[in-house]
């Protein structure tokens, strides 16, 4: 067995991207992406991740200021295990809901401990990026992220509202250095 490790995006992951693709569907995740469309264009959507003009989020209402990011994939054997997103800048949305650092395991890969290995393992791709404290945005409920992030050193500044547009989210600083 090798270690897991982040690569960017490829196709060589396919099959158990999609594989993830269906497990996140299936917790309600990503439901307004076609999988059959992915799996007829794998290349293509690679290629615009890759370009850190596409993400995997639900899809931004025109007034939203576009940012650029940079996603790596978590892998081990050959398989996929999560994403890590680093936005190279906040703006006024990112400041309050998204923050710099986004993550997610696929549920069949949780509870092993790849959470805080994903998060240490992407840190240094922040700090080379310049970004010397990252916010990362937590949903209230999800007490593993939680613990999470608290683990690798964030530390909580607040705890957004809802809004009848975003949801709650708490809000942690973590030193990239």
């Amino acid at each position: 067995m090798s270690a897991s490790k982040l690569v960017k995006p490829s196709a060589e992951y396919k099959t158990s991207f999609l594989s993830a693709l269906k497990e996140f569907q299936a917790e309600g995740r990503y439901k307004f992406i076609k999988i059959e469309d992915l799996e007829a264009n794998f290349d293509d959507f690679i290629e615009q991740l890759n370009s850190g003009k596409s993400h995997m989020h639900k899809p931004y209402a025109d007034w939203v200021e576009p940012v650029t990011e940079t996603p790596l994939w978590m892998v081990k054997d050959g398989e996929y295990i999560g994403t890590f997103n680093v936005r190279h800048r906040l703006n006024w949305h990112l400041e309050k809901w998204g923050g710099h650092i986004n993550f997610l395991i696929r549920p069949s890969m949780r509870g092993k401990g790849f959470g805080k290995k994903i998060l240490q393992k992407g840190m240094p791709c922040a700090c080379f990026l310049g970004i010397d404290r990252a916010l990362i945005t937590v949903d209230p409920e999800n007490k593993a992220a939680q613990r999470i992030v608290e683990h690798c050193g964030g530390v909580l500044e607040n705890e957004t509202t809802a809004t009848d547009k975003f949801p709650a989210r708490m809000r942690y600083w973590l030193d990239c250095n």
